[in-house]
Formats: C-alpha cells, structure tokens, sequence
C-alpha cells in the first residue's frame, strides 16, 4: 500500500542525505523568483530550472547534452503499436520521494491530472489539436493512444512530470517526485534549497544541496559568483562575460517576440501588425544591448528546428513604409493612434528593460502611441495565456518562448492556432496547417512546417519574432559544467560534477 502524500510530507526528510557536505553543497543564482512549485508547470523556464528531473522526472527525455535525442528516464522503452498507439515500459524498482512505489498508475494520474480542465497546467497547449489517453497495461507497462496518431508522441511525454496518484487535483506547493532531490524549503522571496535523496534509482550525484537565491540584475548574479557568494549564475549578461575561465556563451533555444491579439483594433488590422514589424530596427540591437551572434528570428523556433524556412527574411527597418501603412489604414477608418501597452517581464532575460525601452522608443518615432509596462512573471501570466483578460485595452506582449526539442509541434499549436492558450491568431488557414503538420512524418512533416513559417510571417504578420538570443553562464571555478541549449529552460543538478 501507498502511503499518503500527508504522511510522506511529515516524512519528507528521513531519506535525505546529510547536509554537512558543504565541499559539495552549491548556491545557484537566478533572474527571477517562482511564483509556484507545480510539478505540472515545470514546462515554464524559471519552474522548470528548479524541478525538471532534479524533483519530478518524465517517461522520457530529450537530451541535449550528447546529442542522442529521446532517451529513456522513468521509460525503459517503447515501441508504436499496429493501432497507432504507443506502448511504454515503466523502470522498476523506483520509489517517489515519500517512500511510496512508482508504477504504471502514477503515469496514468500524472497525465489525466496535468491535461486535466480543473487545474491550469502547462502541459496541455502541447497536446493541442489532439486527444491523447493513457490506460493501464500492469503495474509496470502504460498504452498511450492518441487522435489522430502522434508520430512523435515519446517526445511529447517528455515534457510530462511524473507524480504520485495520491496528488490531488489542484496546485501543490510539496512538490514530490522520483528524481534525484527533494524540496527541504521554500522561503518565498529568500531562497528554495533541494537536498540529495537516499533511495534514488539512478546514479547518485555528486551535489548533495542546491540553495537558489534570486537577483534580477544580471551584474549582481555574475559578480555573487565571482566573489564566492554563488557557485552557478545560469543567466548573466554579456557584458559582465569577461572571464574566459567561468564565463560560458551558447546559441540557446529562447526566442524574444511579441505576440500581438488580432482581434482588438487597431492591431485587427494587416497593415498595422505589417508597420509594426517594419518600426524596429532589429540589426541596432546586436552587439549593443544583444550579444555578438545573436540571431535575428523569422520564427519562434530556433533554425535548428525541423521544417526551419531559410527562404524567410527577416523584415528590413522601414520608417518610410510605416508611415505609408499608417496613412492607408488611418484613411480606412483604422484607429492607428489609439493607445496601445507594451508588455514586458520583469527579469525575463538579460537586457529585457533595455530593449523594451529601445522598442518602445522606436515604435514612438514611428507614429505609435506606446506605453511601456513591466510585470512581475504571476502578472505577466495573466496577459499570456487563456482567458485574456477583457478590460486591458489593445495591447502587445513580449515574451520568450523555449523550444530546444527540435520539432515546431512543441509551439505551433498553442502560439498560433486559433484555440491556442497563447494564441493571438485566429486563421483558419494556419489552424489546417498546423494539424497537417502535426500529424505526418518525414520529408512532409518538415515541409508543412516550413509552409507555416512562411504564412505566420509572411502573410499574416501574425507576431513580431525578435531574436534568437546568445545565453550566458558564470560558472564557479570549482565546478565541472558547460551549459547547452537546455540551459534556460531546466538545469539538471545531477550534470554537475566538481573540478
């Protein structure tokens, strides 16, 4: 019998690993706080760098390190059924970390609960335009069938957390999970401490406890790592990179934009989403407030994603054709002066003020009526996903979306189509494409993808893709760890080793 998640709460620390290994005990400093511990919203980056495989693992996992793609992690392995469906065979021997057994009835409660109507979880915009179900083979074997058939459905689960059937159906701030670390405390505002857990299935790691503290200014987090008050800044500015010998830079997976509502006038209006597109002097940004080599996105995917469009350009820098935008739409009755908010996220990434307050500008110079407005990630929640609230008046949201799975179904769903969770667009065209594309395989699958990216943002100027960014790590010199694409979105304490 399993014992309850009360029981296991009181018990929490009885398997942990003692805490006087201080030569192995590592301070990590982050941009910004989180607002929950829900395994289910691990999908978001600042949850996800603290929980993702360190507190709640997935049947399966993408790595991004070695380059394997899926492998296995709570699934041995798996196989596609004649049905379409996928079967999965669950490790055996692991125990969550309340004591109680992992098995088949776990996955099937973790899946039911996150997909669920009666909690908000992340995890169902990547299941967007499908039906997906999980029944229980045995204690250790799960059926996954979807409709219409996901090709691609180990990689969809790797984004699914695992936790006990016990868990209720509603926001945990306990979290518990198979992985490697237990959650020891939660301070809001001070600091989250994970400490190593006897009992784990995998290898042990070399890092007994992680204290996460939380500084928005990126030259406070690099400068805590060089004075020995941090071991780790995930997120540092490129400006403060000035240590070969800690500093790490990588092409990462995020993407800067703003997403834009076609449904509020004036930006209901092709012309106007078109002008905005062409008021940003993208090509300022780099080297100045953006890092030497980063990208300039026509996509919310990076180019190393399946189905990338080479063949769409970036918009050219064009003051005169705003104007012209502007002049037609104001003569049809568009209400191009209306007010419109920029909303940015405090702490989203290094230079996030300084690039809204160069676009806010921009936008300005070009005839705009802009208002400038940073929220903290709880508030800033309430403009990005469904329901939208009603009352705000026209506005823009800039964002950064993660994708380093190497597949558009990972975004398009849930950005673009018209039932979306953070969908501004509504177009029947896009919707069609976005299901074809969901649903074939191969050379097929990449080119519907690549028709997509070209109609998003050719065609329908359905958002302002901004840039694909450079990310920046301090590393302590007594740690062994490169970061990789994944970095921003989860940091797996058990890949870090000690020089």
């Amino acid at each position: 019998m399993k014992r309850t998640l009360a029981l296991g709460a009181l018990m929490l620390a009885a398997g942990l690993a003692p805490a006087h290994a201080a030569d192995t005990d590592i301070r990590i400093v982050l941009s910004e706080e989180l607002d929950l511990m829900e395994p289910c919203m691990a999908t978001r980056s600042n949850i996800g760098r603290v929980i993702l495989q360190n507190i709640n693992e997935t049947l399966t996992e993408y790595d991004t390190r070695n380059g394997q793609g899926v492998i296995p992690r709570l699934a041995t392995s798996w196989e596609q059924k004649d049905d379409g469906g996928w079967r999965f065979h669950l490790r055996d021997g692991v125990t969550f970390s309340d004591g109680s057994a992992f098995d088949a009835a776990d996955v099937k409660h973790s899946f039911d609960r996150a997909m669920s109507d009666k909690i908000s979880c992340e995890t169902p915009r990547y299941f967007g335009g499908m039906t997906v179900e999980a029944t229980v083979v045995d204690d250790h074997t799960v059926d996954f069938s979807a409709d219409p058939v996901q090709p691609i459905l180990p990689l969809l689960l790797s984004l699914v957390t695992i936790v006990p059937s016990e868990t209720p159906i509603e926001f945990t701030r306990q979290p518990v999970g198979t992985g490697p670390y237990a959650l020891t405390d939660w301070s809001p505002g001070q600091q989250i401490v994970l400490t190593r857990r006897d009992g784990y299935w995998g290898e042990e790691p070399k890092v007994t406890s992680a204290t996460y503290l939380f500084r928005t200014d990126p030259s406070v987090r690099a400068a805590m790592v060089a004075a020995g008050e941090a071991d780790l800044a995930p997120s540092i500015a490129d400006l403060d990179a000035t240590n070969e010998a800690t500093d790490f830079s990588y092409l990462n997976s995020e993407t800067v934009y703003i997403r834009l509502d076609h449904t509020v006038a004036p930006i209901n209006d092709l012309r106007v989403r078109k002008a905005l597109k062409m008021a940003i002097d993208r090509e300022a940004f780099i080297g100045t407030v953006m890092a030497d080599g980063t990208l300039l996105a026509t996509a919310l995917v990076p180019p190393t994603t399946a189905g990338w469009n080479p063949d769409v350009k970036p918009t050219a820098y064009d003051p005169e054709g705003v104007k012209a935008l502007l002049e037609e739409a104001r003569a049809d009755g568009v209400p191009v002066d209306t007010p419109i908010k920029l909303i940015a996220r405090t702490g989203n990434f290094p230079a996030v003020a300084e690039v809204g307050e160069a676009i806010q500008q921009m936008l300005t110079d070009a005839g705009f009526n802009i208002e400038l407005q940073f929220l903290e990630v709880a508030e800033h929640e309430q403009y990005y996903s469904r329901p939208f609230p009603t009352s705000a008046g026209p506005y823009m949201l800039m964002a950064m979306h993660d994708n380093d799975k190497g597949d558009p179904v990972f975004t398009m769903f849930f950005k673009y189509d018209s039932e979306g969770r953070q969908s501004g667009t509504h177009d029947p065209k896009a919707d069609e494409l976005i299901a074809a594309a969901s649903a074939a395989t191969g050379e097929e699958r990449a080119k519907l993808w690549s028709e997509l990216i070209a109609y998003l943002y050719t065609d329908i100027a359905a958002d302002i893709p901004l840039f694909h960014t450079v990310g920046f790590t301090r590393v302590g010199e007594n740690l062994d760890f490169k970061p990789t694409i994944a970095t921003n979105s989860q940091l797996q304490l058990s890949q870090i080793g000690f020089k």
